[in-house]
């Protein structure tokens, strides 16, 4: 019987593949769907910190001064709303049923902007029962005198604030745009951090062209976007104690397979998902077991990292002397220059 457990945050997890943060938790039969597929844990919809502050804003004009602009109507001439439930208090009452009716750990998701709404809101998901926090620094760098350290050190406080007050395991999620992606890792992990997730995927703004406009573009990932992941988790495997987790470009067992020979404790799967369903979750893991038979691996535990910079006989092939190697090797279809 092949071992398929891994660890993931200090959480013991029957399998590697983790449903990462999306619209698919947000419905409890959905949520459980996952779990009978296969699902080893599941992480949140993320908390976005911004909505709550809006919604907040918004609550206090619609109920505090409704009745601002008519001063002669009595107190009857607005409806009683009742008790009204804000984002956070919907998102905290969705996490108790999740721990409810799941067996597997959830992980709630907060995506922040500022150190209090970090503290505030961490300390409150704690108390509802999340099993780990993902945090997720969703942070487009584009003022041209803000230096590359001024931008790890955002992430830095935010973390350092956050372990203050909260015991949970954090794992923070990054993107692939740091000058020196290993260093920061390291001070993350002095910071408190437990774990890593690579990487955030920046959705991209478009032109329309016939209206001359900025437009948002939603854009599912594809299997070769988990080629950067391979190469960063084979970096940063056996040089830090962080949980390594791949996010972006799962789509088989082939990505699945590939991320955790280069190192990563768990593998989360997002867009395949929201594709083909829950279905997909289950023909992954048991194409997983198939290989891992075929290539006689007893365990994840044996095959994670065996393909690693530091496993690796020659370690050049995950840094510059690939990068030359791959661009002498390529030759054109026959027939387009001649």
């Amino acid at each position: 019987m092949i071992d398929l457990s891994t660890d993931y945050l200090g959480l013991t997890l029957k399998n590697p593949l983790v449903p990462s943060a999306s619209p698919l938790s947000r419905d409890l039969d959905t949520a459980l769907r996952l779990e009978d597929a296969g699902a080893a844990a599941l992480v949140m919809y993320s908390l976005f910190e911004e909505e709550l502050r809006a919604e907040d804003a918004m609550m206090d004009r619609f109920l505090l001064h409704r009745g601002l602009g008519c001063s002669e109507a009595e107190d009857g001439f607005l409806p009683d709303l009742g008790e009204v439930q804000g984002g956070l208090e919907r998102y905290l009452t969705h996490l108790h049923q999740l721990k409810r009716r799941l067996e597997i750990p959830v992980v709630a998701s907060l995506n922040g902007v500022s150190p209090s709404g970090w503290v505030e809101l961490g300390r409150a998901l704690e108390q509802a029962g999340a099993d780990a926090l993902e945090l997720n620094v969703y942070h487009v760098a584009a003022d041209m005198h803000a230096a590359g350290e001024a931008v790890e050190a955002r992430y830095v406080d935010l973390l350092t604030r956050l372990r203050r007050v909260v015991s949970l395991p954090i794992v923070m999620k990054l993107s692939p745009f740091f000058s020196s992606l290993p260093h920061f890792v390291r001070r993350l992990e002095a910071a408190g951090a437990n774990g890593v997730a690579v990487f955030n995927r920046f959705y991209q703004p478009d032109i329309d062209l016939d209206e001359m406009r900025m437009t948002d573009q939603l854009h599912l990932s594809s299997a070769e976007e988990a080629l950067l992941r391979i190469r960063w988790i084979a970096i940063l495997y056996g040089r830090t104690r962080l949980t390594l987790a791949a996010t972006g470009g799962v789509h088989s067992e082939s990505e699945a397979l590939k991320l955790l020979l280069a190192g990563a404790d768990v593998v989360h799967l997002a867009s395949c998902l929201l594709q083909h369903g829950p279905d997909k979750l289950t023909g992954i893991l048991a194409a997983m077991q198939n290989w891992m038979e075929e290539k006689e691996y007893a365990s994840i535990a044996q095959l994670k990292g065996s393909m690693s910079q530091k496993n690796l006989p020659d370690p050049s092939l995950v840094a510059r002397a690939s990068y030359l190697r791959v661009l002498d090797s390529f030759t054109p279809r026959p027939g387009v220059w001649s």
